[in-house]
């Protein structure tokens, strides 16, 4: 079973696709948490119109290592570090005796990590757009370029880590949706809904890559291969990574 999906004809041109724009790849992957984070930040100066006057660094490894010493469960442990924090800047407010943050943006591991993966998945998505332009359909073009832009804006959306006092200061992705003009009562409520709506942006991403990994149609609508042709594209590489 798992050698028939490593050795199945979509991997096989998901592969291909990324190896032909390898450099082009890495710089969508590592590039997209950066655009993400200046985005957030962005939004924060933007909403509120003031510069941030404060930054903490935290003890992550130190605090990480603590948790795993000092918790019995194993199963306790994930979800706790998951919420421990890396860096954090923001706005504070000193008209009430030793301050209290106003608003905030938070460097989150794990998070960083999901964000990052959503990186790949959004460059691999992109270089099969490229690479298979000759070979898709419009419809299939377009469509799989819906889904995987609908999928990234579901997780990106769901991996915010902002905090603003009126929020309980509670460091959130529905805190985004209240800074962005949705109803404090209302964003707090569609928390729930959290890893339902980042589950279908994933699975949403991953259908892109199905639908864009396809075969390629004939002229005369059928498949390729049953058409007598085969899906054996080779995508020449340049000093940059970019097909010729």
């Amino acid at each position: 079973m798992t050698a028939a999906v490593l050795n199945s004809p979509r991997l096989h041109r998901i592969r291909e696709a990324v190896a032909a724009r390898p450099r082009l790849w890495l710089a969508v992957t590592l590039g997209f948490p950066v655009v993400y984070y200046l985005g957030m930040f962005a939004a924060l100066l933007i909403r509120f119109q003031a510069l941030p006057n404060y930054t903490e660094t935290f003890d992550w490894f130190g605090n990480v290592a603590e948790i795993v010493r000092s918790t019995p469960d194993w199963s306790d442990i994930w979800p706790i570090i998951g919420q421990e924090w890396l860096f954090e800047v923001g706005r504070m407010n000193y008209d009430y005796g030793a301050g209290i943050s106003e608003w905030s943006l938070y460097i989150n591991p794990t998070k960083f990590g999901l964000i990052l993966i959503l990186g790949g998945l959004t460059a691999t998505a992109f270089n099969l757009m490229l690479a298979r332009r000759a070979a898709c359909s419009a419809s299939r073009l377009n469509g799989g370029a819906a889904a995987g832009g609908l999928g990234a804006a579901l997780v990106g959306m769901t991996n915010v880590t902002l905090a603003w006092v009126v929020c309980c200061a509670t460091p959130n992705w529905v805190v985004g949706l209240a800074i962005l003009g949705l109803g404090v009562s209302t964003s707090l409520w569609l928390e729930q809904f959290g890893w339902w709506i980042e589950y279908a942006g994933f699975g949403l991403l991953l259908a892109s890559l199905y639908v864009l990994s396809g075969e390629p149609k004939a002229p005369g609508g059928k498949p390729a291969d049953s058409a007598g042709g085969h899906d054996d594209h080779h995508y020449p590489n340049t000093a940059m990574g970019a097909s010729r």
